[in-house]
């Protein structure tokens, strides 16, 4: 199979599945090996389904053994619009049932391009200056492929980044923006604690998840929109998550966000 014709099959398997719900017993193609392959998987996709809108990127680590060959240390991939969900009581989000399927502590913040910028933000002090609220949030990952994060980032960003959803949870005071490295991020399943951390050791934070995301889309020939969210990776690292789930997501003391994932 040539490489087009690979790519095209696997975007299809993905996108059919997706729409379906089901899940996929075998990789539909040859498994990319870079990113450059990996992401025109993903933009072939997102051809596929047409007019969808967008309504954010995710944007996840890449596994330390794998940066220095694969040239990165995040991958990104789209976020539907109609996916994106504001936190309410009894809340409940589906993920693929024979799949991979995991939930993140994560903050969420939303683009602003500057009026007459073109060039992606250099540094995090400037990449401020395309936000203009975070929220607290969960993203749900998850994907029609249960090996797809053992297969590596490759095949991660080939299928939509394994984003299925996100829960918009409480606004963040921009007064904390400053702070956001001090806040302790904690995730618990069914009220067991499962891990505690905080964005100071997340690469450099969302403010670079940004940087690296304008970037990533401005080489695709993608245009930053007003109103996208950034899911900016995973706080306390990446917990797979079982149907029936009460998963909930605390962000300091007093703030928290709940999701049942189906």
């Amino acid at each position: 199979m040539t490489g087009d014709n690979n790519n095209t099959a696997i975007a299809r398997a993905f996108v059919d599945a997706r729409r379906s719900g089901t899940a996929l017993t075998t990789y539909p193609g040859e498994r990319p090996t870079t990113l450059a392959q990996a992401y025109e998987i993903q933009d072939a996709a997102l051809d596929l389904w047409g007019d969808r809108a967008i309504g954010g990127w995710k944007v996840g680590k890449v596994p330390p053994q794998h940066q220095g060959p694969l040239g990165a240390d995040r991958l990104a991939g789209p976020i539907f619009a109609d996916s994106v969900v504001e936190a309410t009581e009894g809340l409940t989000l589906p993920i693929f049932a024979g799949g991979f399927a995991a939930a993140e502590a994560e903050f969420m913040l939303r683009l602003a391009p500057p009026a007459g910028v073109t060039t992606p933000p250099a540094t995090n002090e400037e990449a401020r200056q395309w936000v203009d609220q975070i929220r607290l949030g969960i993203e749900i990952a998850s994907s029609p492929w249960a090996g797809i994060n053992d297969d590596g980032p490759c095949v991660t960003v080939a299928d939509h980044g394994n984003n299925f959803g996100l829960v918009l949870g409480p606004v963040l005071d921009e007064s904390r923006w400053d702070a956001i490295d001090s806040i302790e991020v904690g995730v618990f399943f069914d009220g067991e604690h499962v891990n505690s951390a905080t964005t100071a050791t997340m690469l450099d934070g969302p403010f670079g998840a940004v940087r690296f995301l304008v970037a990533n889309l401005l080489a695709r020939g993608i245009t930053p929109q007003a109103g996208w969210w950034v899911s900016s990776g995973a706080v306390t690292g990446v917990h797979e998550v079982a149907s029936g789930t009460l998963v909930r997501a605390t962000f300091g003391p007093a703030d928290a966000v709940e999701v049942v994932v189906d």
